[in-house]
């Protein structure tokens, strides 16, 4: 069982950055993959990224590639996601969650996941 609580949202200006943490609990930590989703009011969950348990491997899809990173502290049972350059498309709900490190490939749609945060907000001003 891992329970996964995230912070660190809040407003910010577009241009500007915020760092997200997501702190775990559970022993077994450095063997998931762990991954950020977002929710728009009125939109599906998308991905946002995912850092691999045995390669530190990240993914991005390409409306984050370049300006959102994603990083791991396993001494610390932490995810972090360093957003930079914020949209006001970037506005959402903020989820981390974990999946079983089965593969080496991380998954990138939210089915692939068994654990989930409660979320953190994140809105971008114009």
């Amino acid at each position: 069982q891992v329970q996964l609580v995230e912070s660190g949202g809040g407003l910010v200006q577009a241009g500007g950055s915020l760092r997200l943490s997501c702190a775990a609990s559970g022993r077994t930590f450095s063997t998931y993959h762990m991954g950020w989703f977002r929710q728009a009011p009125g939109k599906e969950r998308e991905f946002v990224g995912v850092i691999s348990w045995s390669t530190d491997h990240t993914k991005y899809p390409d409306s984050v590639k370049g300006r959102f990173t994603i990083s791991r502290d396993n001494a610390k049972n932490a995810v972090y996601l360093q957003m930079n350059s914020l949209k006001p498309e970037d506005t959402a709900v903020y989820y981390c969650a974990a999946a079983r490190g089965y593969s080496n490939s991380p998954p990138m749609g939210s089915p692939g996941y068994d654990y989930w945060g409660q979320g953190t907000q994140v809105t971008v001003s114009s």
